[in-house]
């Protein structure tokens, strides 16, 4: 608890965000778009959403990989403190607690009480 921070996970705590959940983006210049985690970075506490937090890149042409150069639009990273989750069953940017079952514990709803 004192001092440095052993784990990443100690840093930063656990991410409630999960690849393939559909996240709705509460902070930043994508307010309000809603996309589907591609990749969660929990060293960093970050996640990758799809169409949100675009940026431009440069690039050079590799003819060795058959890629053309250019500028290309791509996704960044975006703080998982910016992201909230979409409940599948009532469609609402919710919070997400979990409960015990008997296969182990399970992410739930906090607004209608389903399983996410």
């Amino acid at each position: 608890m004192y001092g440095k921070p052993r784990t990443k996970e100690e840093q930063f705590g656990k991410a409630h965000i999960r690849k393939n959940d559909l996240v709705v983006v509460r902070a930043g210049k994508d307010r309000g778009k809603q996309g589907k985690v591609l990749r969660v970075i929990p060293a960093k506490a970050t996640a990758i959403v799809e169409r949100v937090n675009f940026l431009k890149k440069h690039t050079r042409p590799n003819p060795g990989k058959n890629q053309a150069g250019g500028i290309l639009d791509r996704e960044a990273p975006i703080s998982v403190s910016n992201l909230q989750v979409v409940c599948p069953s009532c469609g609402e940017a919710t919070r997400i607690g979990s409960k015990s079952t008997d296969d182990g514990n399970t992410r739930v709803c906090k607004k209608c009480d389903a399983e996410v």
